[in-house]
């Protein structure tokens, strides 16, 4: 089971440590006024000009957030790199920099096209997206579990889990000035659903003695895949059929969903604006969704094994090993429950609340303040950011900014030049610190934002 579960642990924090992407727009431009998609952010606000985005790089968004980085599991001893189960490194070291939730999220968006114009009595957008999301949790005690091995404490490694889906997005919005102070909008999304998975330990707790074992096991994979269908196996020495693969016969759509968004700013002088929106309130119900399950809680109670420290004893892990591996096998099994018809899930509702003061002595200098937080059950995370923004003149604007929040503290900033007939920017909430040699930042939190459209 140890080796499973190690085994498994260090795929999913690999897999997840390599990923980088985002799911909304740079909030580094929120306070823009010629940042040209802050209408994603909140349907109130309005561009000066029309425009037509180029195809695919009109708004690519790709951020990788996270609690858990690179430098918590991998380590450098004598210049070479280990993960932190090398003996040569303590386990107070590995848990001093391990939280009690730890979280890796990615998200990519990608305009495939995207339109504004004034009409209505407003401005109004049609935009078209392709996005990603994917999120792992691990849980401290797992980290203290392969760190530790076999020791007489007790593990609960329920918080363990994995989540990911991909779908079209097509929104419609419409921006509308009330009166001089007050301005709303909304937008409707149509979404069409690609793939959906949700993978996690609904009870998992181990208890390894020195003389005897107690281990629950629950989990369960749920994936929304077009003509996707487990692979099966037969354990030979217990003569159950398991679930050791999964391969998919075609693609294509595989949901229907939608979803608003809805904003509004108010003005109540011409030195200060206050903003709020609320963002993707909808759901996409999702077909074919093949369940892999243990069926219930599974236990296994033993004090037939006794594990020594000395691999080099007899009774060493690796030989009482092959001895048990046989019996905690069907903890982790799991079976094929087939086709469980559609099921519906939501998709993460995004609230921004923002502040922004114009200084008087400068009136082409504003200071914002902005909160966002993400609800999405054990996946929700909320930050503060603080921005200085600038317009110097009327072909370019700038923001700085700091942001504080759930996945640790961020400096982020944007560029953007805009005349009519050309507009680029390019952006990053979080400045990419120190990488790895394939470039993955060390903090696990990097984003960034580009995009190429034409203003007339």
């Amino acid at each position: 089971m140890k080796l499973n579960i190690r085994h498994i642990s260090l795929l999913s924090l690999a897999l997840a440590a390599s990923l980088g992407s985002s799911a909304q727009n740079t909030r580094s431009g929120y306070f823009l006024p010629d940042y040209t998609y802050r209408y994603e952010m909140n349907p109130a606000y309005e561009n000066s000009l029309n425009f037509v985005s180029m195809p695919v790089l009109g708004n690519l968004n790709v951020n990788m957030h996270g609690t858990l980085g690179v430098s918590d599991v991998l380590y450098n001893i004598d210049g070479r790199t280990t993960t932190f189960l090398n003996p040569g490194i303590s386990a107070s070291e590995v848990m001093d920099n391990i939280g009690n939730s730890n979280r890796i999220g990615a998200d990519i968006k990608i305009t495939l096209l995207a339109a504004g114009f004034k009409a209505f009595g407003g401005y109004n957008t049609v935009t078209i997206n392709a996005r990603t999301s994917m999120g792992v949790r691990v849980p401290r005690s797992l980290f203290s579990l392969l760190k530790e091995g076999v020791t007489n404490n007790t593990y609960d490694i329920t918080d363990f889990g994995a989540r990911a889906s991909a779908y079209g997005e097509l929104a419609l919005g419409h921006s509308h000035k009330i009166n001089d102070k007050w301005r709303v909008g909304g937008a409707l999304k149509i979404l069409l659903g690609g793939a959906y998975m949700d993978a996690r330990l609904n009870h998992a707790q181990l208890q390894l003695g020195t003389n005897d074992w107690s281990v629950v096991s629950n989990g369960e994979i749920s994936a929304s895949v077009k003509g996707l269908k487990y692979d099966t196996d037969i354990n030979e020495n217990t003569n159950h059929r398991y679930v050791s693969g999964a391969d998919i016969d075609g693609t294509g759509l595989n949901g229907f969903g939608m979803a608003f968004d809805f904003g509004a700013t108010y003005k109540p002088n011409k030195d200060w604006t206050l903003s709020l929106a609320f963002l993707d309130l909808g759901f996409i119900s999702w077909n074919n969704n093949m369940l892999a399950s243990t069926g219930g809680d599974k236990t296994f109670n033993t004090d037939r094994y006794t594990f020594n420290v000395d691999e080099n004893k007899p009774n060493g892990f690796d030989n009482e090993w092959n001895k048990i591996k046989d019996d905690l096998s069907q903890l982790y099994e799991l079976d094929d429950m087939g086709d469980q018809g559609s099921t519906t899930h939501g998709l993460g509702a995004t609230m921004n609340l923002g502040v922004e003061y114009t200084l008087p002595a400068y009136r082409k200098l504003t200071f914002g303040l902005l909160n966002t937080t993400r609800i999405e059950g054990d996946y929700s995370w909320t930050e503060f950011r603080l921005s200085a923004n600038i317009a110097p003149v009327k072909c370019f604007d700038a923001s700085i900014n700091m942001g504080a929040g759930t996945f640790g503290v961020g400096f982020g900033w944007l560029l953007n030049l805009h005349t009519k007939g050309f507009n680029m920017f390019l952006g990053m909430d979080h400045t990419l610190g120190k990488v790895t040699k394939q470039f993955v930042p060390l903090s696990s939190n990097a984003s960034v934002n580009f995009g190429l459209n034409f203003p007339f």
